[in-house]
């Protein structure tokens, strides 16, 4: 009894074993590949937000945020001919469903140039319609939820239900990506002030 016990104890470590080398394998091969998508991801949202630059130069570490919730998982300084155009933040908080991450362009002259929404988990056909490039915040003007934000005043309020409109059904989501808008908006502003006084 107690062999058939220790057989069977060492034939499901063996089985475990080979089933982490075995994905552990799969990660080894997938990894570059997954980066890789990733990243040109990642460049796409870039010149999408800022599409005359011509450089994206790493500024990561050097921007926070202050808003409760939302950290600033990477910033790119977008430039043409060695100009500065302004900023692209990246930002990470919590939505309905989770984690949600966004891309935030601020231009030098306190507007946003636009904001991407890289992921969202959240219930699909209410909050996840924040990605959907057919559902409308504005019908007549044809409005995306992250559209709504091109130009937006870095002065603005962003709250949702007054200057930014919400998704409906969908209160915490709208108001969960409003706030990290407003944290890349607001830290963006900032480090382009300090830069332009000299400070950077």
């Amino acid at each position: 009894m107690k062999k058939d016990i220790l057989k069977l104890g060492l034939a499901l470590a063996l089985f475990a074993a080979g089933a982490c080398v075995a994905l552990a394998m799969v990660y080894a091969v997938t990894k570059p590949t997954i980066e890789g998508h990733e990243a040109r991801n990642l460049e796409a949202s870039l010149k999408e937000i800022f599409p005359e630059a011509d450089a994206f130069e790493s500024l990561n570490g050097e921007l926070s945020a202050d808003t409760a919730g939302v950290t600033v998982t990477g910033a790119w300084k977008a430039s043409k001919g060695g100009a500065t155009l302004g900023l692209a933040i990246r930002t990470l908080g919590k939505s309905y469903g989770g984690d949600a991450a966004m891309l935030v362009g601020v231009r030098t002259d306190r507007r946003l140039s636009g904001v991407r929404i890289l992921t969202l988990s959240d219930t699909p056909g209410l909050g996840a319609n924040a990605t959907s490039p057919t559902y409308f915040v504005d019908k007549a003007s044809k409005t995306t939820f992250p559209g709504q934000f091109k130009d937006k005043p870095v002065s603005d309020p962003f709250e949702v239900k007054n200057d930014v409109s919400a998704i409906t059904a969908s209160t915490i989501t709208s108001k969960a990506l409003t706030d990290m808008a407003k944290a890349a908006a607001l830290a963006g502003s900032a480090w382009l002030e300090k830069a332009a006084a000299g400070g950077m």
